[in-house]
């Protein structure tokens, strides 16, 4: 019996070192799952918490289909989206501030605004993209995940994340050249 699953059996019988180990193996994973979608440290945080509680309640529900890692990748890009629609209070302003606090220490502060104000628009126009697109795209772009792999993650075909990433690529690029074109 492989490791995945004798940790699997472990935490379905209620093991809370199981639970622990499941934790110290997968925090770094899902937090950055979460901050990829959240851009906020202290968001992921929370979220990625939510997603090890979520996995400890229903992990008696896992059907092993899937691998352990991919189960954890549903439920924190799953817990990521539900939070962005509850707390849709992003603005240009909180984003700027999030991605500015580092840059400005540099001697060359103009060049790190700018840099952040494209960091910033990119990650509206992604925001902008529909639900499936956006999963797509940053788990393909940001997270560096395989076609096959988002494919797993989504529980969908290979063929689809195609479209989606094809059509995401070609949304963004209207978004970003209209925003261009404008500045």
């Amino acid at each position: 019996m492989s490791e995945e699953r004798q940790l699997i059996k472990r935490l379905k019988s209620g093991n809370h070192n199981a639970f622990k180990v499941l934790v110290e193996d997968y925090k770094e994973i899902i937090f950055q799952v979460c901050y990829n979608f959240l851009h906020s440290t202290d968001d992921a945080d929370d979220i990625a918490q939510d997603v090890f509680v979520e996995a400890y309640k229903s992990i008696i529900n896992f059907n092993e289909k899937s691998s352990l890692k991919t189960w954890l990748y549903r439920i924190a890009v799953n817990k990521s989206l539900n939070f962005i629609k509850k707390h849709k209070r992003r603005t240009l302003v909180n984003d700027f501030s999030t991605y500015n606090n580092d840059s400005l220490k540099t001697d060359d502060a103009s060049y790190n605004i700018e840099s952040d104000e494209r960091k910033i628009i990119l990650h509206n126009a992604i925001s902008s993209l529909s639900k499936n697109q956006k999963i797509a795209f940053t788990l393909n772009k940001i997270d560096d995940k395989s076609y096959k792999e988002v494919a797993e993650i989504m529980n969908i075909s290979l063929s689809s994340v195609e479209s989606l990433m094809h059509r995401a690529k070609l949304n963004l690029q209207k978004k970003l050249v209209n925003y261009y074109k404008a500045n």
